[in-house]
């Protein structure tokens, strides 16, 4: 049986604001497994946002750690972790985070050009996936010419352009319409389906739920809920 591919072990995380404790996550156990879309659900402030950075490294957690690929990330320095997030994390954004003085073509590769991939072979792969994602006709556009769902778009080829192990997603359907919003995610699962990679999604919305492999549900800074989606259709 192969091993979970992220597997996250007793972790807490705590924030000292003035002289109180603020308890964020408390007693979080899972593990996800490679290929499978993970959704954390939650409403403001049920803690998905501060997992979310515990598993993507951002934050070091108070007690107990993450491991992807077996690598305890947790315990890895900045550099380490820069590295590491480079060569197997992708991010998909709410806000975008395009860079607004590049082309599409441009946005990205730009995680290709951090891996060193040479000008030619770069652009080429990113002409690809922006034809993979529909935007053959954008690819010398500026973010400020684009519609959301276009800029969205971009997001998505720059997030799987080095075909990452892992990729977060936060929100990233936030700023947009529901017809846009199943396009979008069709092509995240799509995507995901096809280079088995494990997609983590964040998000307040229940309706994102359907697209997912496994639920976590997130309440005060606890699991309450982790059900595969057959459990969850068996359940209903």
């Amino acid at each position: 049986m192969e091993r979970p591919l992220i597997e996250i072990r007793n972790l807490r995380k705590e924030y000292i604001m003035g002289e109180e404790v603020v308890v964020a996550l408390k007693r979080i156990n899972f593990s996800i497994n490679r290929g499978e879309l993970c959704c954390i659900f939650g409403t403001s402030g049920s803690g998905k946002s501060t997992l979310l950075n515990q598993l993507a490294g951002m934050e070091k957690p108070s007690k107990g750690g993450v491991k992807i690929g077996g690598v305890p990330i947790s315990h890895l320095n900045e550099d380490q972790l820069a590295e590491f997030r480079q060569k197997y994390i992708g991010f998909v954004f709410q806000s975008y985070n395009l860079l607004p003085m590049l082309t599409a073509t441009e946005n990205v590769a730009l995680p290709l050009m951090f891996r060193g991939v040479p000008e030619e072979k770069r652009n080429a792969m990113a002409r690809s996936m922006l034809q993979k994602v529909g935007l053959e006709h954008r690819l010398h556009h500026y973010p400020g010419q684009m519609s959301g769902g276009q800029q969205q778009r971009v997001g998505i080829a720059r997030a799987f352009v080095t075909k990452p192990a892992v990729v977060f997603a936060d929100e990233p359907t936030g700023n947009l319409d529901t017809k846009t919003t199943k396009e979008i995610m069709t092509m995240i699962k799509n995507f995901a389906g096809t280079f088995k990679q494990t997609i983590i999604l964040v998000t307040h919305d229940p309706e994102m739920t359907v697209y997912a492999d496994r639920i976590v549900k997130l309440v005060d800074g606890e699991i309450v809920s982790n059900e595969t989606k057959k459990q969850t259709d068996y359940r209903n």
